[in-house]
């Protein structure tokens, strides 16, 4: 298995929030329409639902994430739409590689994250670029490089 490093950035963009009562509620609203079509509402791209443990408080947490296939594969990016910091969500995969589930339009896996690095995570920014260009415009608003994390399915 990959190891998981990504470093905080000295600029970025606006890091969306998810707290206060609005956010949760927006978040709960993304959630159920992926949960029902697969397409993150308003964007126009494939998403999932990661369900990550939380890395201090040991408590299952739920986002929306945009993704590309890899064969059989998930591949997502911790771009938090640019922001300086990763998402919280990659330090909860980082801390619990083994126990991610996700769900979209109705189909529910539990899967093995791992962390792509050198040509591999290239060649992975490549084809998320190409099939999702807001991936592109993150980019430019950070210096840090966007983790890209590939979601294998777990073996029973």
């Amino acid at each position: 298995m990959s190891s998981f490093e990504a470093h905080s950035g000295t600029r970025g963009g606006w890091q969306p929030r998810t707290g206060g009562p609005i956010g949760r509620w927006l978040t709960g609203q993304a959630i159920k329409q992926i949960r029902r079509k697969g397409r993150m509402p308003g964007l126009g791209f494939d998403a999932l639902v990661l369900t990550t443990i939380g890395r201090r408080s040991g408590l299952e947490r739920t986002t929306p994430v945009g993704y590309v296939r890899d064969g059989d594969n998930w591949l997502i990016v911790a771009s938090a739409a640019g922001a300086r910091k990763n998402p919280a969500w990659y330090h909860n995969v980082a801390a619990n590689p083994d126990k991610v589930r996700i769900e979209t339009a109705g189909q529910k896996v539990a899967v093995v994250a791992e962390q792509l690095h050198g040509a591999e995570r290239e060649e992975a920014w490549r084809r998320i670029t190409a099939a999702v260009p807001r991936f592109s415009k993150y980019e430019q608003k950070t210096d840090r490089v966007l983790p890209v994390i590939r979601l294998v399915p777990r073996e029973s």
